[in-house]
């Protein structure tokens, strides 16, 4: 089977030339794979990559980044705002400042639409999949008046729009709290099995990686220095940093350290034992 993405890149930024130095990672379609770095890793510059983006903030990009087989440093400008939204979509972290707050949300989903296409899609559909009322009345609201969890289901009715083959997921659900956290976690799986939707899942947060992934790299000082099967990279880490990951995830009281990890794990409902196939 081809690779939905593969790239080896190296980027940084004026001054910080080296952010990232030959980060290789590749996804098959309809996996998911999760991404893991503390802050200033280089995990969101990254996704600005692959998304084309990076130039907005003066950074450079070398290697090759393949969707599809299609090598995106190659592209135009053009080119590239095709792809994106229509073929690789984002959900941002901050899902209330991710959206227009002076437009209806009904506007925002038409403005979305016509950046690729005509006419007017099914919008009942699409919120009924991400467990969004599909009343007209809940298209007529702002974002502000919505809680941080419909936001942010919002946002990823917005990024399946189009039903892209990747979704990039950058902290999804770093603004929100546990139980929410959990509900985001659950929908992202349900629609990787009904839509079979590629998800590059990017996190500080290793409990959330370990309930959603196929897969896990580590990103660390520029560098993937491991990637492994979810099972494998929590039951035999290889590497030292990825250890030392581990064993800073917080124990549950009275509990020892593994069953601890177990318990903690499972409140996200592990997607370990799920194939990647």
């Amino acid at each position: 089977m081809n690779p939905l993405l593969r790239l080896r890149i190296s980027a940084g930024y004026p001054g910080k030339p080296d952010v990232l130095r030959e980060v290789a990672l590749e996804m098959a379609p309809g996996e998911i794979v999760g991404l893991v770095g503390r802050s200033g890793e280089g995990k969101s510059t990254l996704i600005l990559a692959v998304l084309g983006l990076l130039g907005l903030k003066n950074g450079a990009c070398s290697g090759e980044i393949l969707f599809q087989g299609r090598d995106l440093l190659g592209l135009n400008h053009k080119e590239m705002r095709q792809l994106r939204g229509l073929h690789i979509a984002l959900v941002p972290q901050s899902p209330l400042s991710a959206l227009n707050p002076n437009l209806r949300l009904g506007a925002q989903l038409e403005e979305s639409w016509r950046a690729h296409r005509s006419g007017k899609p099914d919008w009942q559909a699409l919120l009924a999949s991400v467990s969004l009322p599909a009343e007209r009345e809940f298209l007529r609201l702002y974002p502000r008046n919505l809680s941080v969890g419909m936001a942010q289901r919002f946002l990823i009715a917005l990024a399946l729009l189009h039903r892209p083959s990747l979704l990039l997921a950058d902290e999804p659900t770093s603004a929100l709290d546990t139980i929410t956290q959990s509900e985001i976690l659950a929908l992202f799986r349900r629609l990787n099995q009904e839509t079979g939707i590629g998800i590059l899942y990017i996190s500080h947060d290793l409990a959330s990686v370990a309930a959603l992934s196929h897969r896990v790299a580590i990103l660390h000082q520029g560098e993937i220095v491991e990637c492994a099967s979810t099972e494998e990279l929590f039951r035999a880490p290889s590497h030292p940093y990825t250890r030392q990951l581990i064993g800073a995830i917080p124990r549950l009281p009275l509990l020892g350290s593994a069953e601890g990890l177990s318990q903690l794990v499972r409140q996200f409902e592990p997607a370990s034992h799920l194939s990647a196939d």
